[in-house]
């Protein structure tokens, strides 16, 4: 039970991370008008409560790439957190 409820969590931080990549490959492209382009405004809304938790982390950086990449390694640390915790949870399921 404990191990399908960290699954679901770990689930939602990969889609956010991978959502977050996605959206600095598309952005690093130099073709890409980011306002307009659909696709990187439809990452950036998945993207978007990872990158609100780091602005909430550190309210006084400015500058946007850093914000950015602040919620990467934030997501990526929750994320290998997530499978530890997994982990744990069913070795102490299976009693061993």
């Amino acid at each position: 039970m404990l191990a399908d409820a960290l699954s679901m969590l770990r689930m939602l931080v990969e889609i956010n991370l991978f959502a977050l990549v996605g959206q600095g490959v598309l952005g690093a492209l130099p073709w890409v008008d980011r306002e307009r382009n659909f696709f990187y405004t439809l990452l950036a809304t998945v993207a978007s409560p990872g990158v609100r938790f780091a602005r909430w982390l550190a309210p006084g950086l400015r500058e946007e790439r850093r914000v950015l990449w602040i919620a990467l390694f934030l997501l990526l640390g929750m994320w290998l957190a997530l499978g530890a915790a997994k982990q744990v949870a069913l070795g102490t399921a299976q009693g061993g």
